[in-house]
């Protein structure tokens, strides 16, 4: 019996349309099982204890996830296109990460904002986390760490942009505010924009910061471009500095031991980077900020009118 090409559009018609409500209904896909879920959170539970991948659709999700256990990788199926908007899990950040990893690529987070003033797009409380390609922006913190000796930061082609604030008698909020981890490293990321706070305030006692921008032109209210409080080891390289106007501390671009130290810092590499003021600034400032007494390793870096090396405080 012949089959009318009628009826065959109307069966493909038929079958593909509930897959394509499935999709957009499920943005959320296991990639390991197959598995779409509506929310978040219930993809990361069904991961569990386990080891998986959630491939997020395009669109702006007004939710968040909190991961308890297992190593999570949160990918955007089209980098740049996935957003998490203003949601925070326990009034924390939209991913509040504890587990034994996660790894955030192509997401955007914004508008994140809670009574603390702490509002985050990440809070990792526990295990290595890996940061690539993805946007901070217009809230409290970018990135905001608890404590983990034993683990590992690192950020990479990421932007932080309109993040931090210092006021209400709270506590200050940073672009990135990294607590006693093993090390950091941050790597081609741009910070611009500031409304607060520094850009990267980090008591890891190993840092790597290379090959990014601090673009403070239109910062408000900001302070130090990087802070590492406690001291520390490692190198600050290849990266470019440009301070602006609206400060609340304009005294030095990197602070080094400014809360009493805690981490060694001699040996601290600092070169091979370029500081300027912005146009039509006109001040005097060092580039380098140092209460640790220790010996740095500052190198060669390319300083603009107004900067002076080194400041021992």
């Amino acid at each position: 019996m012949r089959v009318s090409p009628v009826v065959v559009i109307a069966v493909l018609v038929a079958t593909c349309a509930p897959l394509a409500a499935q999709r957009a209904a499920a943005p959320f896909t296991v990639e390991e099982t197959g598995q779409g879920f509506d929310r978040l959170d219930r993809a990361v539970a069904a991961i569990g204890n386990g080891r998986g991948t959630i491939a997020i659709a395009p669109g702006t999700y007004r939710q968040c996830a909190v991961q308890e256990a297992g190593a999570i990788t949160y990918r955007a199926v089209e980098p740049g296109t996935v957003i998490f908007d203003g949601v925070a899990c326990e009034q924390k950040a939209a991913l509040v990460l504890r587990g034994r990893s996660a790894r955030v690529d192509g997401l955007i987070f914004q508008n994140l904002s809670v009574p603390d003033a702490n509002g985050a797009g990440i809070r990792i409380e526990e295990g290595d986390l890996e940061v690539h390609n993805s946007l901070f922006r217009d809230s409290e913190q970018g990135i905001l760490s608890a404590r983990d000796r034993g683990a590992t930061i690192r950020i990479d082609r990421s932007t932080f942009s309109g993040l931090g604030r210092c006021d209400r008698g709270l506590s200050c909020a940073h672009s990135i505010y990294i607590g006693e981890y093993g090390a950091l490293e941050v790597t081609r990321s741009r910070f611009e924009r500031g409304t607060g706070g520094h850009y990267v305030k980090s008591r890891a006692p190993q840092v790597r910061i290379s090959d990014s921008s601090f673009d403070d032109t239109q910062g408000r209210d900001t302070n130090y471009m990087i802070d590492l409080p406690a001291g520390a080891v490692g190198a600050i390289t290849n990266n470019i500095f440009v301070q602006g106007e609206n400060k609340e501390n304009w005294s030095a671009f990197i602070a080094v031991a400014a809360e009493g130290g805690g981490n060694p810092s001699a040996g601290l590499v600092i070169a091979d980077n370029q500081a300027s003021l912005a146009p039509g600034v006109r001040r005097n400032t060092w580039f380098v900020g140092d209460w640790s007494g220790e010996a740095l390793r500052i190198g060669q870096n390319e300083l603009g009118a107004g900067i002076s090396v080194l400041d021992s405080r």
